[in-house]
């Protein structure tokens, strides 16, 4: 009897097989989007575009020196600067009279912080105080403080007291003015909603209108703080042996130019230390703003 001829059909690989043969390391790797790439270029620019834009002040300040030929007295080399800095920093004087400065700038600070967020929640809150007030308030804005600076010294005297207001009332009226924007800004659908769920005065304060104010005031926050060591030096300017503003009265009296420029200098840095510091605090309490 015959058989059935028996048909062998050859069978392919399964594309498994296949995946399972073939090596990881064959598989080409993505390539970057080009969005990824631009934000890895522009994340490097912003982290290297301040130390570029220093080195660039201070070679255009070299060149002007050399070009223009000005003597030390006039305008000092970077170098000659960085020199007068190392030595008035060794001997203690720099580290005396910016420990004075800064103390006077957080003392007003402090001073106009509680003064100035308090009387905003009053004026929020009391519509008939704002319009009796506000006129007052802008007109104390037309008259320079450096025009009230001595008239404080003369009834305060020239110790540390008199340069703490004369930062705060440099200071009160940014602070003042971003808690007035900053309680506005909420809407009042929430305020209405926390009155109906049965919200105390300090429940809305503490869950509503504080939080919401928050980013809004750290913008006045950072102005004032800046602001404070200008009201500092300017009470220094004034009447004070002590503090960088005398530094720099001292120095112009003996002709030091140099020393002139690390007293401006240390300003700058304590200014901007300052104000890095806030937006510190300021990422750690309303990070949630984002």
């Amino acid at each position: 009897m015959q058989q059935p001829t028996q048909h062998i059909i050859p069978t392919l690989p399964s594309q498994s097989a296949q995946a399972a043969s073939t090596p990881l390391t064959s598989q080409a790797a993505p390539a970057p989007h080009p969005t990824m790439r631009r934000n890895r270029r522009l994340s490097w620019m912003n982290r290297f575009s301040f130390p570029l834009a220093l080195v660039m002040v201070v070679l255009g300040w070299q060149l002007l020196v050399v070009i223009s030929g000005y003597q030390p007295y006039t305008l000092p080399s970077p170098l000659l600067v960085l020199q007068r800095f190392v030595s008035a920093a060794s001997s203690g004087l720099l580290l005396h009279h910016t420990l004075v400065t800064v103390t006077a700038a957080l003392g007003g600070f402090a001073l106009a912080l509680l003064t100035g967020t308090l009387l905003g929640y009053l004026l929020f809150r009391l519509r008939w105080l704002e319009r009796a007030t506000a006129p007052l308030l802008a007109a104390s804005q037309a008259v320079p403080i450096i025009a009230i600076a001595p008239l404080i010294i003369l009834w305060f005297g020239t110790g540390l007291q008199a340069k703490i207001l004369v930062a705060a009332l440099i200071t009160f009226f940014p602070i003042l003015m971003s808690t007035l924007v900053a309680l506005r800004q909420i809407p009042r659908e929430l305020r209405e909603m926390a009155l109906i769920s049965g919200a105390s005065w300090w429940q809305m304060m503490r869950y509503v209108e504080l939080p919401l104010a928050l980013p809004v005031m750290f913008a006045g926050i950072r102005t004032g703080l800046a602001l404070a060591t200008t009201g500092a030096v300017v009470g220094e300017f004034v009447a004070g042996r002590d503090g960088l503003g005398a530094l720099i009265n001292i120095a112009r009296g003996l002709f030091d130019t140099p020393l002139m420029f690390v007293a401006i200098l240390t300003l700058v840095i304590i200014t901007l230390t300052l104000y890095q510091l806030v937006e510190w605090v300021e990422r750690v309490i309303v990070h949630w703003a984002d």
